[in-house]
């Protein structure tokens, strides 16, 4: 569940309650789209409530009978997965119980374990959070809702997985109250629009999973880049192009911007010999670590 773009949401939990009453799950409960922002409203209530009487009236989930039975593909991931939960309940079992795996922190190391490589998955963007890591929309306005109750300390810790992107857009937002602007890079597209377009594209849809905007300046020549990123008021630009336009113009460019003033100069690509260029965009890379970077940069308070 996200904070951020909640209205995705609905498709998740559709998606999870279909997926369970084909699995032939005995009870299914829908959480609220608005359940990661405090106490869920009236409306939110009952499309959670509606989700479930959909599936079973209108998509006749629970007038058949193992719908997913004859499927290889579905009974091999059953089986896989009823093996290796047997294997943890065993390990618990041989650890003297769940009390003793609780008390000795051998479920709260495995937690963790998982934790961080699922974390690590969405930093990277090789699991996908739309609206979030992926498709965010800066000028959204969220739905405001009454604080939900601090749930008891201790116990083992929760985690959402969009956490990470949504503390980056909270720092954005908070340096636009304060400052009446967002924070935002200047993109340097050298070439044409077939050349440049794809990777323009894709820094502006990462940049903005951090709640960094994103002004487009084009052209070939070094003086007109540097006109539009002044005019811009960004501090920090990002070159946007082909490797083969890189190799001929990302150093005279980077130098160019460098000294009207941009603090560091990025390039959408994987790392290379690029003189000027102190950071890259690319996919696979450390989102998380590269948008804070970029906030540092920014001067975006922490």
């Amino acid at each position: 569940m996200t904070a951020r773009d909640p209205w995705v949401n609905m498709l998740r939990t559709t998606v999870a309650a279909f997926a369970a009453g084909v699995g032939g799950a005995g009870a299914v409960t829908v959480q609220p789209f608005d359940h990661a922002l405090g106490l869920p409203d009236g409306p939110a209530r009952r499309v959670a409530r509606n989700i479930q009487s959909l599936l079973l009236d209108e998509a006749n989930v629970g007038r058949v009978v193992d719908p997913a039975g004859g499927s290889w593909y579905v009974e091999q991931r059953t089986e896989e997965l009823a093996r290796a939960a047997w294997d943890w309940f065993t390990e618990i079992e041989r650890a003297g119980g769940m009390a003793a795996a609780l008390d000795s922190g051998l479920v709260a190391d495995r937690l963790a374990a998982t934790w961080r490589r699922r974390a690590d998955n969405v930093a990277h963007r090789r699991d996908p959070i739309t609206g979030v890591s992926e498709f965010p929309n800066l000028d959204e306005q969220l739905p405001v809702r009454e604080p939900a109750p601090r749930p008891p300390a201790g116990g083992l810790p929760r985690h959402r997985y969009a956490e990470p992107f949504e503390r980056l857009r909270d720092r954005s937002d908070a340096h636009r109250t304060a400052t009446g602007d967002r924070p935002t890079v200047f993109l340097a597209a050298l070439g044409p629009p077939a050349v440049h377009s794809a990777r323009t594209g894709f820094a502006a849809n990462l940049l903005a999973a951090g709640g960094i905007a994103t002004v487009t300046g084009t052209g070939d020549d070094p003086a007109a880049l540097v006109a539009a990123f002044a005019e811009s008021g960004a501090t920090v630009a990002c070159l946007c192009s082909s490797d083969k336009l890189y190799a001929e113009s990302a150093g005279p460019v980077a130098a160019a911007l460098t000294t009207a003033g941009a603090r560091r100069v990025w390039l959408a690509g994987r790392p290379g010999d690029h003189a000027g260029v102190t950071g890259h965009l690319y996919a696979g890379c450390d989102a998380v670590g590269v948008l804070t970077e970029l906030l540092h940069d920014l001067e975006v308070a922490g």
